[in-house]
């Protein structure tokens, strides 16, 4: 089985074929193809980003195309960055600018107040329109200052609830272990061994 990751972030990629090994897929993203679409997240929900970016993609390559839509949701911010995580310091933003605009937004938050988690909704595509979707959070809190230096996005920020270090201090295998992708992906993984296994016994 061919699928198209709708993503042209290398790291985001890693991490999927990381928790996908062992299946017998080819999995590509958008920076290996010659050709690509605009991709477009104009949606109110991950849900709703996820399910359109793996759509454009899948209709525009006539093969099944996997997306996901992740982002930070803050209590003491009302559930901001959100949606807009990846572009909440402004369209073009790094990770660093969206960084120091989160402590800036936290400044006069105390430790106390500091709740957030992680979420992530994936959603695979096929031409036909067949869907099949999956989802996975991580609560923690937000550090008053970055710390590590592994990972991306917010992950020098994020403390997982029950421990004491950020995102960015663990391994990537112990990130995948508890991620809130790493959550999302596995069921997807899950539901691909069942698909590929019927389409063996049908040979």
């Amino acid at each position: 089985m061919k699928i198209i990751l709708a993503t042209e972030n290398e790291n985001k990629t890693k991490e999927i074929r990381s928790i996908f090994y062992g299946l017998d897929i080819s999995l590509i993203n958008l920076n290996d193809c010659r050709r690509r679409p605009g991709l477009r997240e104009t949606g109110a929900t991950f849900k709703d980003n996820a399910i359109q970016k793996a759509t454009i993609v899948a209709e525009y390559y006539h093969t099944a195309a996997l997306a996901d839509d992740s982002g930070l949701e803050v209590d003491a911010l009302q559930g901001a960055p959100g949606v807009y995580s990846a572009r909440y310091a402004g369209p073009g933003a790094d990770d660093k600018k969206n960084n120091q605009k989160l402590l800036t937004a936290m400044a006069a938050v105390p430790l106390e107040s500091r709740g957030a988690r992680f979420r992530t909704v994936a959603a695979l595509v096929w031409p036909e329109g067949r869907l099949v979707l999956t989802a996975g959070s991580l609560e923690g809190s937000i550090a008053l200052t970055p710390a590590g230096n592994s990972g991306f996005g917010y992950d020098p920020l994020f403390i997982p609830r029950g421990m004491h270090i950020t995102v960015a201090q663990l391994t990537a295998a112990q990130k995948n272990a508890i991620s809130h992708r790493g959550q999302a992906f596995k069921e997807m993984k899950k539901i691909l061994l069942r698909m590929t296994s019927e389409v063996a016994e049908e040979y």
